[in-house]
């Protein structure tokens, strides 16, 4: 048994005093992030002529900061949890941290700047409770949150009551949210699951994923790219012209915007259904799953296929991999960035010199095999470590004259807290990616 953190998030059928109580929290949260980055600017500029001058940036500053001035900044502090303004200014507290970490080299990807004001109807509303009465009441209908009382869930909690009910689980905290003027809340638990040392199964199975197709398989199975963005943008165009015409602020333009993010809000449900069965179908029927480390970010530098790639999820695909194989007993294998997967033929293989995007079909010059590009890929990726995976500890541990070039090992042991992703690629030796 090991303890992960996990999330259940369910949809909730608020009265209309309820949805006021919601937006309440969720703006009480927007006014505190506000008030704390008001002070931390006023604060570094006086610091450039009074170097002694104390700037708050963690969140124990900040409470203690707001305590001393809530009468005067929001005299109506009362009417909301405490939880709320306490949810704004960790926000806040976690976005100048990672500003910091980002300047200094602490923190990986892309810069983070200065963290910059809310404003409401942009921002996403959004509060979380840590303390207080959060509860799943028995009846499996209900919830319960601080100051807020008991709400009718949109959709049965047993999958959670269940777990509470036996103990092997624990409510650490709760977050409500709005998405396309529906309310949902969002538990975060401490599951106690038992992480089986395998699945069962003795499959090893290749993934290419795409854009053409979502994802193409080494048994050559061919999963459909659902296109959610692109079959709706059409409507989507339609909608953002009847905003435009709309006069701000209106009726009819708060009931367009509406309709516009419920056409969003199902695009990203779709791509989340897909994603999310096509992942646990692959850690459930095969020991091992092996997929390509991509460069999602470079790739989205691509204007002609930045909206395609976004649209398919493949950031989020790999991500979901990463803790499912982990659940299920399998193990996920990274394929090394520059693995020539496309240009390599899976029957020989010889390597091809150049293949552009265009050409769908692969073509060995040697033995002459022809085959669809993505099956090649997908083929070359198991072939990767078919004989690896299964061929006993001496060869677990071997280095580039056990293992043909190309071929990094795969680790004896599994961790119980995560996940194992191991890369494969040029380098002869085993690197492990926590």
């Amino acid at each position: 048994m090991s303890t992960v953190i996990q999330a259940y998030r369910f949809a909730m059928d608020p009265t209309p005093g309820q949805r006021r109580a919601l937006a309440s929290h969720c703006g009480a949260a927007r006014v505190a992030y506000n008030w704390g980055l008001q002070v931390v600017r006023e604060r570094l500029e006086q610091r450039q002529v009074d170097s002694t001058i104390q700037v708050p940036w963690t969140l124990a500053d900040f409470r203690r900061e707001w305590n001393r001035a809530k009468h005067q900044v929001a005299p109506w502090w009362a009417e909301n949890s405490k939880e709320a303004y306490s949810s704004g200014l960790n926000g806040l507290s976690r976005a100048l941290q990672s500003w910091s970490d980002s300047r200094h080299g602490r923190r990986k990807g892309r810069p983070v700047g200065f963290p910059r004001f809310k404003k409401k109807g942009r921002a996403r509303d959004a509060c979380r409770f840590t303390t207080g009465a959060i509860k799943v009441l028995p009846d499996r209908k209900h919830v319960q949150l601080p100051k807020i009382g008991v709400l009718k869930t949109h959709e049965s909690t047993r999958k959670l009551a269940r777990r509470l009910e036996q103990g092997s689980a624990r409510i650490v905290a709760a977050t409500i949210s709005r998405q396309a003027d529906r309310w949902f809340v969002s538990f975060t638990v401490e599951v106690e699951r038992h992480v089986p040392a395998s699945n069962g199964m003795a499959t090893a199975v290749g993934v290419d994923v795409g854009i053409r197709h979502l994802a193409v398989l080494s048994t050559g199975a061919v999963i459909a790219n659902p296109r959610a963005l692109e079959n709706r943008l059409r409507k989507i165009r339609r909608l953002n012209r009847q905003l435009a015409r709309c006069t701000l602020d209106s009726k009819r333009g708060k009931r367009t915007r509406r309709q516009l993010a419920r056409v969003h809000a199902g695009a990203a449900n779709l791509r989340k259904d897909a994603l999310h069965k096509l992942t646990t179908a692959l850690a459930t029927e095969h020991e091992i799953v092996v997929v390509e480390q991509l460069n999602i970010a470079g790739m989205l530098r691509n204007r002609r296929l930045a909206r395609a790639l976004s649209d398919a999820g493949l950031a989020e695909l790999r991500r979901q991999l990463a803790y499912k194989t982990a659940w299920y007993g399998s193990r996920l294998v990274l394929a090394d960035r520059f693995y020539p997967s496309s240009k390599m033929c899976s029957a020989c293989g010889w390597m091809k010199a150049k293949l552009s995007l265009s050409e769908r079909m692969f073509l060995c010059a040697r033995c002459g095999l022809v085959i669809d590009r993505d099956l090649n890929a997908a083929r070359n990726l198991t072939k990767l470590i078919d004989h690896v995976a299964r061929s006993g500890r001496e060869t677990i541990n071997a280095r580039a004259a056990d293992v043909r070039p190309g071929l990094a090992g795969l680790a004896a042991s599994k961790r119980e807290a995560g996940p194992e992703l191991y890369r494969i690629g040029p380098a002869p030796s085993v690197r492990k990616y926590r």
